[in-house]
């Protein structure tokens, strides 16, 4: 597992109404649980609240991390951003911008960019190009599958409880994340410009915080 390895996930290629992807984004729910990143994701996001005026969410799937960053956050603005139409219930509080956020995030403003378990689906020349869109933010914050044979032989364990699709992404994912170091430098962050706080758990996630200096 010395190189990343992106293959197609089937969660990508369901209709939201296929039983299939109803059982694996339960299946997602259950790893976001355990792994703790949204969580993690929200404590950051409150030692950094004084200063963050308009938070912009990659990935926003069903909207429940970005329903919690809107509860932290109750007087800055929070967009989400996703191929997926708006989710249903979303308070009317929170922005939603629909599409390919390699285009839609330029058009976002912001100080503070976030985004659980999305970079991982991208090879990397498109991360360096994402990079460079996500430079005119103050404030990153992510959380990626760490990839290592362990994270993956976790990962085992849990494959026989989970839906055929999840047995299926859930080792494609650890095999696309990254390892430490990796994340920020495909991003292309200047250590010479951004403060990078970049760590893993002991769950299997690879955590990363960049602050420009």
């Amino acid at each position: 597992m010395d190189q990343r390895c992106l293959v197609p996930e089937l969660l990508d290629s369901l209709e939201a109404t296929d039983i299939r992807a109803i059982r694996s984004r339960r299946d997602l729910r259950l790893i976001n649980a355990f792994l703790g990143n949204e969580r993690w994701i929200a404590r950051r996001i409150s030692d950094h609240s004084s200063s963050i005026r308009h938070l912009a969410e990659l990935g926003s799937g069903e909207g429940t991390l970005t329903r919690l960053l809107h509860c932290k956050l109750p007087a800055a603005v929070v967009t989400g951003l996703d191929l997926a139409s708006r989710p249903e219930k979303l308070p009317s509080t929170i922005g939603w911008v629909r599409g390919d956020f390699f285009d839609t995030l330029a058009t976002v403003g912001g100080d503070t960019c976030t985004g659980n378990l999305i970079l991982h689906h991208f090879r990397d020349e498109d991360l360096g190009k994402l990079g460079g869109i996500l430079s005119r933010f103050r404030l990153l914050i992510f959380t990626e599958p760490l990839r290592t044979p362990l994270t993956l032989a976790l990962a085992q364990l849990a494959l026989p409880l989970a839906s055929e699709v999840t047995r299926h992404d859930m080792p494609a994912s650890i095999r696309a994340g990254f390892r430490s170091g990796e994340l920020s430098r495909l991003l292309g962050l200047d250590p010479g410009v951004w403060h990078l706080e970049e760590m893993a758990s002991r769950r299997g996630s690879i955590r990363l915080v960049a602050s420009r200096q």
